[in-house]
């Protein structure tokens, strides 16, 4: 039996995480955290709050550390169904972006 709809239940469940962190390198005025690297972030933090395995992330670009930018990232099931997770950028302390991640309420079903 999949573990799938649990996950999905627990973080649908409307998880708003605030004060996330991630250090990047800075090698222009405005720091930037790789894609990969949001994407890491992003699972361990969900599977600490809902106490569910990592789940699969993937995040489509790398998140600019100004203020308010905002990026979508796409958490997958087991089963292929899917969730949106946004992630907003609250702050920014030198090489560190912080940020909160909040999850859509409803899942995407599994494409057939």
């Amino acid at each position: 039996m999949s573990a799938a709809p649990s996950i999905l239940s627990a973080i649908a469940a409307g998880v708003l995480l605030a004060g996330c962190s991630a250090s990047v390198d800075v090698g222009t005025s405005t720091p930037k955290l790789s894609a990969d690297k949001l994407a890491t972030t992003v699972a361990e933090k969900l599977a600490a709050t809902t106490g569910q395995p990592k789940p699969d992330i993937t995040c489509p670009e790398a998140l600019a550390g100004k203020v308010g930018t905002t990026t979508r990232c796409t958490l997958t099931a087991d089963d292929g169904s899917t969730l949106g997770v946004t992630v907003k950028v609250s702050s920014v302390e030198g090489d560190e972006i912080n940020f909160d991640i909040k999850a859509d309420e409803t899942a995407s079903p599994a494409p057939n």
